[in-house]
């Protein structure tokens, strides 16, 4: 069992920056694959970065240039630094944790807020 917990949400000024961070509980931790996912209102869930546990990243064509995800193995923790907010990027932010190999785990965090005000 795998609990994550985001932090680092809050109320921002467009153009401003906020680093999420996501605080994973166990030992495997460098077995999962780690994922940032938002939920704005009225929308659905979508997939803003996720960084494999190879270190491959990949990300929203809507954050490229903008967010970066990275990973601390030796403290179980995952970031989303997040730059350039724009209002558009107001919305709960979920953290994901997804192990792949056998037994196939996937795991989310409560989410944290982030607000970004024009």
């Amino acid at each position: 069992q795998v609990q994550l917990v985001e932090s680092g949400g809050g109320l921002v000024q467009a153009g401003g920056s906020l680093r999420l961070s996501c605080a994973a509980s166990g030992s495997t931790f460098s077995l999962y694959h780690m994922g940032w996912y938002r939920q704005g209102p009225g929308k659905e869930r979508e997939l803003v970065a996720r960084l494999k546990n190879s270190g491959d990243t990949s990300y929203a064509d809507f954050v490229k240039g903008r967010f970066t995800i990275s990973r601390d193995n030796a403290k179980n923790t995952a970031y989303l630094q997040m730059n350039g907010l724009k209002p558009e990027d107001t919305a709960v932010y979920y953290c994901n944790a997804q192990k792949t190999t056998y037994p196939t785990l996937d795991y989310w965090g409560q989410g944290t807020q982030v607000t970004v005000s024009s």
